[in-house]
């Protein structure tokens, strides 16, 4: 889904007039109130659909009426789909708060070492994301952490680091 992001889920049918129930995996659901349309994923497709009423519940959930879906059946569809936004929609971070794609094929500076790579990707696991970094052929992984991160910068699309001590050498020898 290159250019989009992950919006969340359509879980089930909500009431009667075919309004569904959806999962928002977002940090602030407030920001997504007003939206006006979402992209949802079907037959590995993103079709728009437009909103006509968003009403968020607890638990990052909301309940959301499409325009001119207006039967349970037509809304039963739906369900179990993802919803995605084009990336020009992510709220701006700043500060040391960055996205994952945001970084790919910047440069990776490193307090103690200097000069470390290009960030080729971010490897999500469930427990620890990593930096994937490239130094000409080596590879050199990263854990990305409050404490490794030391300094986003946009402007010149550097990540500066504190890699563990001996870590970067150590894909290096």
């Amino acid at each position: 889904m290159e250019g989009f992001f992950y919006l969340g889920k359509i879980l089930k049918l909500f009431a009667s007039k075919g309004a569904l129930l959806a999962f928002l995996d977002v940090d602030n659901p407030e920001e997504y109130i007003n939206l006006e349309s979402v992209f949802v994923r079907m037959n590995a497709q993103l079709i728009p659909f437009f909103i006509e009423d968003i009403e968020l519940r607890h638990n990052n959930q909301a309940v959301i009426t499409f325009l001119d879906i207006d039967t349970p059946e037509q809304a039963a569809i739906l369900t179990g789909c993802e919803m995605y936004l084009p990336l020009e929609m992510l709220p701006r971070l700043t500060g040391n708060r960055f996205y994952y794609h945001e970084i790919k094929g910047w440069r990776a500076i490193d307090e103690a070492f200097g000069e470390t790579g290009i960030i080729e990707e971010v490897l999500e696991y469930p427990h620890q994301a990593i930096l994937r970094i490239m130094k000409g052929e080596k590879e050199i992984l990263i854990p990305i952490t409050d404490e490794t991160i030391a300094r986003v910068d946009r402007k010149n699309q550097t990540l500066h680091i504190r890699a563990p001590e001996g870590l970067i050498e150590m894909y290096l020898e």
